[in-house]
């Protein structure tokens, strides 16, 4: 890897945040965002982000949701859970929906890039996934 081109890799110190969790242990999660100075001090000057976490079983399992409440302090964000929740699910099933229609919509040629499926056809006929003496 030494030719890997070198990485500028730093934090923003005007952008901090503090992060709190906060849930009622039933339906969900809240994470507040709080900004601070680079000395970690409340910076007044910009605003709390509150971001919501849910679930919503799939047939693989449990997706994590997340969404953004748009309020002016937790009492807010907690009223205004069940709303966010709810547009943050839909936005996701459309997703979902999306990337399910574009899957059924490709076409697998052998001998193409196999993308994520893997394979490129049998062995033997020109498709990859086997050798050539």
């Amino acid at each position: 890897m030494a030719d890997m081109p070198e990485m500028d890799i730093q934090m923003d110190s005007a952008s901090l945040y503090r992060e709190e969790v906060y849930t009622d242990r039933k339906i969900g999660t809240i994470r507040a965002l709080v900004p601070v100075t680079s000395e970690g001090a409340a910076d007044l000057g910009r605003k709390v982000i509150y971001i919501g976490e849910a679930q919503i079983v799939t047939q693989v399992g449990p997706l994590p949701v997340s969404f953004e409440i748009d309020a002016p302090n937790l009492d807010a964000a907690v009223a205004g859970y069940g709303a966010a929740a709810k547009a943050g699910v839909e936005k996701t099933i459309q997703q979902l929906q999306e990337l399910r229609r574009q899957q059924a919509s490709s076409i697998i040629v052998p001998g193409a890039d196999p993308g994520v499926l893997g394979g490129g056809g049998p062995p033997g006929l020109g498709g990859g996934g086997g050798f050539r003496r």
